[in-house]
């Protein structure tokens, strides 16, 4: 099956949800949760992603995560991941009791897509307010792809969907051959990279494999003739009129985390950092990255 093929394919059983000027969503992607050991590199970002996200929550925002939210390559045991950033999931599972969370599975956790794990695995969290199990994602779906509807084809506008997917689809190694990149992964990368190696699997570290898997998704985008966002490679980006592709960076920068906002159907690629007031206290700030780009903009 060719790349462009395995892009479509996604969207075959996707996720639906509507799209309109008062929708808001917010969309995050590689978070890469670990188990708190030397190799979880969200665990240096784990506060900022926490004010962020408290953030998109008080203010009526839906969550989105377009895949790699745990890092399941790496590490065997989702339980271990849940036990070590309990703070993040009990938010996230206030986003879901309210019908606020929707999440796609990337390469590195592509074992969500079974049944099996959301039944087992998904049920219950430890919440540190409580000192006791309280629900999680209880009888939740992992989507290969989501697509926002837009409302306004509805009056006869000729208005366009966004869609969403993680994208490693565009990497034949990533998704085809998965069980033989997670075992690399695990098993030699993974003891390598702690002594400086670079991972030629991955897109996000490997600059050639990243420049093909974004060229291809945003021909898939442009032949298509649709909105698209992903994560995979975490290089945030921000579409064109000519290059409708988006990506939402990642959460493990060292220089802090990217998401994009969806608000009155306009795209708005944001970036949470830590910064230092005057007084030499530390606050987490959001700064937008690019032009706002508005959806309607696509339209003709």
């Amino acid at each position: 099956m060719s790349y462009d093929s395995r892009i479509s394919a996604a969207f075959d059983k996707a996720c639906h949800l509507p799209l309109n000027k008062k929708s808001k969503y917010v969309i995050f992607s590689d978070c890469h949760r670990g188990t708190g050991r030397v190799n979880d590199n969200f665990l240096k970002n784990e506060f900022i992603y926490l004010a962020a996200v408290s953030y998109y929550y008080s203010r009526g925002f839906t969550y989105l995560e377009l895949g790699d939210g745990d890092e399941l390559w790496e590490n065997r045991s989702f339980c271990a991941i849940r036990t070590v950033h309990t703070q993040v999931f009990e938010l996230l599972s206030r986003y879901y009791k309210e019908g606020r969370f929707y999440a796609v599975y990337g390469n590195h956790d592509i074992v969500k897509r079974g049944k099996l794990f959301s039944a087992t695995q998904c049920k219950t969290c430890y919440c540190e307010k409580t000192l006791s199990e309280c629900a999680l994602f209880p009888d939740i779906s992992f989507y290969s792809g989501i697509i926002l509807e837009n409302e306004d084809k509805k009056c006869g506008k000729n208005a366009k969907d966004i869609y969403l997917i993680h994208g490693h689809q565009a990497d034949l190694l990533n998704s085809t051959f998965w069980p033989l990149s997670r075992f690399m992964v695990r098993y030699v990368w993974r003891p390598l990279e702690s002594v400086g190696f670079s991972q030629p699997t991955s897109a996000a570290k490997n600059n050639t494999k990243k420049k093909k898997s974004e060229q291809r998704l945003a021909t898939w985008a442009k032949e298509q003739q649709h909105i698209l966002i992903a994560g995979h490679t975490h290089h945030p980006m921000v579409g064109t009129k000519d290059s409708p592709y988006f990506n939402t960076g990642s959460c493990v920068s060292p220089a802090g985390i990217t998401c994009i906002e969806i608000e009155n159907k306009c795209i708005t690629l944001v970036k949470w950092a830590l910064g230092t007031k005057e007084n030499q206290t530390v606050y987490t700030e959001k700064n937008v990255l690019g032009e706002k780009i508005c959806v309607d903009d696509y339209t003709s």
